[in-house]
Formats: structure tokens, sequence, C-alpha cells
């Protein structure tokens, strides 16, 4: 805790001043007398007292006790002092957007307090916390934990074709530890940075830019308008010394109508393609049928040319065969026909030399002979029946038949 002193003696406080300036020699208000002494004034003091005992005159002064000053991670303090010395600007000449000053002088410290504890009279004094990381604010229907976005929501914007539709951003930027005290002398606090810069020139430009585009395009080519948007607003916000880290584009809300036309557009082509797939595999269902049946059949197919190969090597060696016995027929034909001529030649010749020899009537005689008995012809009956009487030579025939009969050996028995 520190303490904020109230004096109720001394000078009147000068014109212009909220406080009493800092005076010595007065053992922090324990010595009444030497603080009167030494010029003090009556009323709010700048001066505090910090932890620990004092004797105070209760009658000359009076404490307020008020928590110290604490500036959290990530974050730095820039002071807005009411009371000081006189305002001496050192913010240079390039800066023209607001005064810095040194610290114990009137006006923003160009000096920030970093994250601790810090002794701070908030009577005189006014510390803005300014954020060191990176800040995410949101045009659209969320808020984060620093609620700086609170006041703002989707950007709505018109085409080229003259379309309406909504427009979701988040823009994150930074702020960096000594540009704090020139952005809080610039436009006076993080919340007035977002209200009155940022807003207007995140939203200007969306809704400018959105112009030279159809809805179409601008949702076909969002990263090309994302990119577009970043360098802009890094140039534009950059003037203002902080640091654009990124543009995103989040959710963007077409009009229903044209959406739908496109919904339609695009459902219909993808049940072409699928009808077109579709086909595709019948097609290939089909092959795989005709596959698979060929593959069943195949054994059939090979038997089957198994045998027909083996028909026409039995046909071609009938063939071979059949010319064959043909040739060799042709052959014994020829052998035989020779044979006759040579045979017939050779009797001929025996006959001729015959009929020279015997004569004719003579060898003619000769060949009938052999004949008779080449052949075995009988010349002589078996049975010779003579006599005088006609029944007489009958009976003798028969008798003479059936003694033949009864002479004649018997037959081999198998």
């Amino acid at each position: 805790m520190v303490g904020i002193v109230t004096t109720l003696d001394g000078r009147p406080i000068d014109a212009g001043e909220i406080a009493g300036g800092s005076v010595p020699d007065h053992d922090n208000f324990q010595n009444a007398q030497a603080f009167l002494d030494n010029g003090g004034r009556r009323g709010l003091q700048e001066q505090i007292l910090l932890s620990g005992t004092w004797n105070l005159n209760p009658w000359f002064a009076a404490v307020e006790q008020v928590s110290m000053l604490e500036i959290p991670i990530g974050h730095v303090g820039v002071v807005i002092s009411y009371v000081g010395q006189a305002h001496v600007d050192v913010s240079g000449t390039e800066f023209r957007h607001g005064d810095l000053v040194n610290p114990g002088h009137k006006g923003v410290w160009v000096a920030p307090l970093y994250p601790g504890k810090h002794p701070v009279n908030p009577r005189v004094m006014k510390v803005e916390l300014v954020p060191t990381t990176n800040i995410v604010l949101n045009w659209a229907n969320r808020t984060e934990a620093h609620k700086f976005d609170q006041k703002l929501s989707s950007i709505t914007v018109r085409s080229h074709d003259g379309f309406a539709f909504n427009l979701d951003v988040a823009q994150i930027i930074h702020v960096g530890a000594l540009d704090a005290p020139k952005v809080i002398s610039r436009v006076g606090s993080m919340q007035n940075l977002v209200d009155h810069v940022l807003q207007p020139i995140v939203g200007n430009y969306f809704r400018n830019s959105a112009q030279a585009y159809t809805v179409l395009d601008f949702l076909c080519g969002r990263t090309a308008r994302q990119e577009e948007a970043a360098g802009f607003i890094a140039a534009a916000v950059g003037a203002y010394d902080v640091q654009a880290v990124d543009t995103l584009i989040g959710d963007i809300t077409p009009p229903e109508q044209l959406m739908k036309t496109q919904t339609d557009r695009k459902i219909a082509e993808e049940e072409r393609t699928t009808y077109a797939v579709q086909e595709e595999a019948q097609k290939q269902r089909q092959l795989l049928v005709r596959e698979t049946a060929l593959a069943d059949i195949q054994q059939q197919v090979v038997a089957s040319e198994q045998g027909v190969m083996i028909a026409e090597l039995n046909a071609s060696a009938a063939v071979k065969a059949a010319s064959g016995e043909s040739e060799s027929i042709r052959l014994r034909a020829l052998g035989q026909a020779e044979a006759i001529r040579a045979t017939g030649t050779a009797q001929a010749e025996a006959y001729r030399v015959g009929v020279e020899a015997l004569g004719t009537s003579s060898y003619a005689a000769l060949q009938m002979m052999q004949v008779v008995g080449e052949r075995g012809v009988r010349i002589v009956p078996d049975v010779s029946v003579t006599g005088a009487g006609a029944g007489t030579g009958l009976i003798e025939a028969l008798l003479g038949t059936t003694l033949r009969d009864r002479l004649a050996p018997a037959p081999p028995t198998a």
C-alpha cells in the first residue's frame, strides 16, 4: 500500500496546480514545522508515503491508503502526469501528433512503466495499460477477453454487381513497449485507438475494395483479397506507430439467392460427375464379368484347341498313310503287271518254241492233256454200265454207284 497525504496547513496551492509540490527536510510529513518553513502547500500532496510506520500529527496531515499500481506481464504502463515540472517536449520533430516529456514533468512520460508494482499517486497521475502482446480484434459477433472489440461488428460491403453481403474480419496488431507512449500521446487510450483509428481504416478499406469485384470473384479470390488488405492496413496503421501483424478474412455471407443458384449449379455438376463415374464403373464391371467368363471357359478352349490340333495331326497322318498305301498299291500293281507280262511273254515264247518243235496239232494235244491232268478232269467214268436190255442198264448203274460209295474210304473224323 501507499499513503496519499493531504496537509491541513500551509500556503495555498499555486493557481493551475492540483497538488502541492515536493519540499525537502520534513521527514515524510512527520516534521510539520519544517514542512511549513520550506514552503509547503496546503491540500493534496504530490509526495506519497511508502509502506512503514509514521508518526504524523492528525491535526496537520490526513493519509489515505491505496494499493500500489501493478503492471501485469505483457503490458506496459504509460504515465500521464498532471503535476511536476514545466512541460518540455522531447518527442523530436518527426513526431508531430503529440508531446512526450521526461519523468517528473507534466504530460505523457516518454519512458513507460514495465511489469511489476509501482508506488504511484493515482490522484495526480493516470497510467494507461498498453498490451505489448499481439491483440486480436474481431469485426464479427464475438469479443476477445480484452473487450477492445466489443463495439465492432461484421462489415457490410457492396460488390461490383450490386449485391450486399457481410464480411467477418480479424485484425492482429502489436504495440511495442517503446512505441506505447507515442500511441497514447496520439490517441489517448487503446480503446480510442480501436474506435477512432482501426475501425474506420479496416471498415472503409473493405467497403471500397469490395466494389471492384463481384461477389463470386471476392469469394474465389479470398486469399488474394486478404493479402491486399494486409498490405494496405499495415501501411495505414504503421503511421500510428502500431504494427499490423496480419489481416484475416473470416466468414463471408453472400446473398442467399445468389448462393442458391451457385449451389444448384454445383450439385448438377457433381451429379453429372457421379453419373460419369458410375457409368465407368459399370463398364469396368462388364469388362470384369467378361474376363471372368473367359477365364472360366479358358480350360475348355484349351482342350478344344488341343483336340483340333490332334484331329489335324490324325488327319495329316491318315492322309500320309493313305498316300503311302496308294503308292504301295500302285507299286504292287506295277509289279504284278510286270510279272504277268513277263509270265505271258515266257509262255508265249514257250508256245512258239513248242509249236516249232512238235507242230501245231501235236503241241495243242499236249497242252490239252496237261490241262486235264492239272485240273483233275475225269475222262473215264467211275461207273460204266453196259448191257443189252433196257431195264438192265438202270439197275446196273444203281448197283455200281452204291458199290462205289461203300468202297470209298471214310472221311476223317474231327
